[in-house]
């Protein structure tokens, strides 16, 4: 058809209005005390405000218990108008955020005869583990309920039906599932539920290895195609376990997250595990952390993911002093693969491979960028090799761009027999082990650029791929994990972060049956167990301690129990060695590892906790200088500041100390206050201080404290620059009180600002 010219225009405009007229999901904070008295309800009032700006607006989501508000659709224009309304606090946008992605039980220390430490089953089992995630594979043997007892009367969640999942598939120790996919099917449309359940089933895995790390019950004879043999077993193998559905394929989205995390505190969940990241803004605009807010101050340990953005400085998400944030380490375990050359040098490479074995004899070596037209070849993106180079070949790739098992799919697919992916600058020498869909290995990168040294200078390059196993007892251990996100914290950097690091490189857990180990669309494997890496395994290992100590001390606050696991953890290996950074192959630091690497027996008596109240939490944000609406937002509560206080955000009694001084000159002094709670025997600790900053000097005041049980005492750490400190220079550091038995460690960060 032929449009004439005056049709055309009006087309045209109609196509600029629609534009203009696009609607995008927005969440909505409301002050509920301010609800005018002509409203028997709230959610009356909620509607009433939002058919206001929009006749054909509906609310998705109405919130209880994260925040006072709700999630709706609006055009630009109607979210202006609608947060200019008396009582409307905040109208923010839709969030994305993304997913952060058994040995460990006997390298915590965590071994059978440590399980007596602990209480008595009964008491274990009360305490209930929500993990917000892509879902649960009920039929998992992680979720056996054998032996467990009835459903503490305390919960009150739900088993919710849909596709490919009844109230049937939950039992005495998966109690509870629910799925949100509102905010998703907002921004993408249906789920296709041809092949995404819509429903708590997890189609994706990494709900089902979280979930199963933190919780899981013993399971004899687990592996992965025959690595990391033994018996499996999650951190809180008696804790019931909750399932909450907010990531789907396209994503997680804030509004089904603070969904998902209203439903969690209405079911009494006691820990909250939240292996996902995305809000790097302010606390009162990410929505992980208004919902975190509201557990903690109901009694919910929040514990997150730091993410896996390191080596970078700055790189973290989840940095609410409210949340633990949980970085990743390394295991004494490894699955070697080594490379053998055709001029005999033999290199160490790491492969979950298992399948047709290689030829006995060497095969020909190519490198990937020499077998393309693409200017990225290099790296074996789809479509880029040529099958005439690479047929009955082994290919280098080099790391980066797409994921590495992705790599190995696009070799296959080009007819090559095997692959060689090395590490680039961005990985350094950190080894990642996969379950590669053809014989391949990793190396780091010098490895890596020693391969292609030879490579580049014989024509005739062979090589072949020797697939060793699994191999315990690997040393150094733990070390940093290249790919956890690292401090300083970025929205407060007196805040230090992360809190601590805990295993997530080549962790076995749980895993769907709806997906293949590598998750490519390929890979028609199905298995009950994988290992995968990132903080997104460490973090439920730390939600599962948690639920440990909770269920040893009931009574003790979310700030007490991460107090415990911060303080106890360690730094330094048994030769006295301090942990190390993969990344770097240097000493780590509290920017990397925070605390240390988690110890559960010893944060089962931790000695004193450095404990925090909402009230502490409120003056913090007073601190921040946030106004009264954004803490109303945050806090769901009018709040006023005391305008004759002044407000320090080194006053929070955090259990770290993260010093910044002007870098004006002249002598520069800041001051930490802290208060220690005495949950040991009565007793006297003394205050000791080790820094490696020498133009700093760093006292206590008092040196020593007396503690009856139960008391609590007060102390000042006095930090003085000179001005003839260098700028830009951070210094660590770390103070320990110790009564003899316990000692009760926390590090110290100095920079300048």
């Amino acid at each position: 058809m032929k449009f004439s010219f005056p049709v055309f225009l009006l087309v045209l405009l109609m196509g600029l209005c629609d534009a203009s007229s696009l609607k995008s999901t927005y969440i909505v904070h409301v002050a509920k005390s301010e609800m005018p008295e002509s409203f028997e309800h709230h959610a009356l009032w909620y509607e009433s405000s939002l058919q206001s700006v929009s006749e054909s607006a509906e609310m998705m989501y109405t919130y209880e218990n994260a925040i006072h508000g709700f999630s709706t659709r609006l055009t630009d224009e109607e979210a202006r108008l609608l947060e200019s309304q008396t009582g409307i606090l905040a109208v923010w946008p839709e969030v994305k955020y993304e997913l952060h992605t058994t040995r460990t039980p006997q390298f915590l220390g965590l071994d059978k005869s440590a399980d007596m430490l602990f209480p008595a089953s009964s008491t274990g089992s009360d305490v209930v583990v929500g993990v917000l995630d892509t879902g649960v594979w009920p039929e998992s043997k992680s979720f056996d309920d054998t032996g467990f007892g009835p459903i503490p009367t305390t919960w009150k969640g739900a088993c919710e039906s849909g596709t490919n999942f009844t109230a049937s598939n939950c039992n005495k120790k998966l109690i509870g599932a629910r799925y949100f996919a509102k905010g998703a099917e907002a921004m993408l449309g249906p789920i296709d539920e041809t092949t995404e359940s819509r429903s708590p089933r997890d189609d994706d895995g990494h709900g089902t290895h979280t979930s199963t790390t933190a919780a899981g019950s013993v399971v004899t004879g687990a592996s992965l195609f025959g690595y990391a043999s033994g018996t499996a077993r999650g951190m809180a193998t008696r804790a019931r376990v909750a399932a909450y559905k907010v990531c789907w394929k396209g994503g997680c989205f804030s509004s089904d997250i603070l969904a998902a995390i209203d439903k969690a505190i209405s079911d009494n969940v006691n820990v909250l595990s939240l292996s996902l990241g995305g809000g790097m803004s302010d606390y009162y605009r990410d929505s992980v952390a208004i919902g975190a807010f509201a557990a903690m101050e109901k009694g919910i340990l929040v514990s997150c993911s730091a993410g896996n953005a390191g080596p970078s400085a700055y790189s973290l998400s989840n940095v609410a002093p409210w949340i633990t944030t949980v970085g990743a380490g390394t295991l004494d375990r490894d699955f070697p693969a080594s490379v053998s050359l055709g001029n005999g040098l033999n290199y160490s490479g790491v492969s979950l491979y298992r399948g047709n074995a290689l030829p006995e004899s060497p095969l020909p070596l190519i490198y990937a960028g020499n077998a393309t037209n693409a200017t990225n070849g290099n790296l074996c993106m789809t479509g880029t090799l040529s099958p005439e180079l690479v047929a009955g070949k082994i290919v280098l790739c080099d790391r980066g761009m797409n994921a590495r098992v992705q790599k190995g799919a696009v070799v296959k697919a080009a007819g090559g027999l095997g692959m060689v992916l090395s590490n680039t600058a961005a990985n350094g020498e950190e080894l990642v082990a996969d379950t590669h869909l053809l014989p391949a290995t990793a190396v780091g990168e010098k490895e890596g650029d020693a391969i292609k040294k030879y490579l580049f200078s014989d024509a005739k390059s062979t090589v072949k791929i020797v697939f060793q196993g699994t191999k315990v007892g690997v040393q150094p251990s733990p070390v940093v994990a290249a790919f956890s996100s690292r401090g300083p914290n970025s929205i407060t950097p007196q805040i230090l972060k992360p809190d601590l690091i805990a295993p997530g490189v080549n962790i076995l857990a749980g895993w769907s049956k709806a997906v293949g180990p590598t998750g490519l669309p390929v890979d028609e494997r199905r298995v009950d167990f994988n290992i995968i890496s990132g903080t997104s395994m460490s973090c439920p290992h730390v939600s599962g301690l948690a639920a440990l100590i909770k269920s040893a001390h009931p009574e003790w606050s979310p700030a007490a129990v991460r107090s415990a696991l911060m303080t106890t953890a360690y730094t330094a290996y048994k030769n006295g060695n301090k942990l190390q950074d993969s990344a770097t192959g240097k000493t780590s630091t509290p920017f990397d590892h925070g605390s240390g690497h988690v110890d559960p027996i010893a944060a089962l008596n931790p000695g004193l906790v450095y404990d925090l109240t909402v009230d502490d939490y409120l003056g913090f944000l007073c601190a921040l200088n946030y106004t009264a609406t954004q803490i109303t937002a945050l806090a769901r509560r009018k709040f006023q500041c005391d305008a004759g206080k002044k407000y320090s955000v080194s006053d929070l009694n955090y259990p770290s100390f993260a010093v910044v001084f002007d870098t004006m000159g002249g002598v520069n002094t800041v001051k930490h206050t802290r208060t220690l709670t005495n949950v040991g025997p009565a007793g006297t600790y003394k205050a000791s201080v080790t820094s490696d900053s020498k133009a700093v000097k760093i006292t206590v005041d008092p040196e020593e404290l007396s503690f009856k049980e139960n008391e609590k005492k007060p102390f000042t750490v006095t930090f003085t620059s000179s001005g003839s400190t260098p700028q830009k220079v951070n210094g660590f550091g770390r103070l320990e009180w110790s009564n003899g038995k316990s000692i009760v460690g926390t590090p110290i960060s100095i920079s300048w600002d």
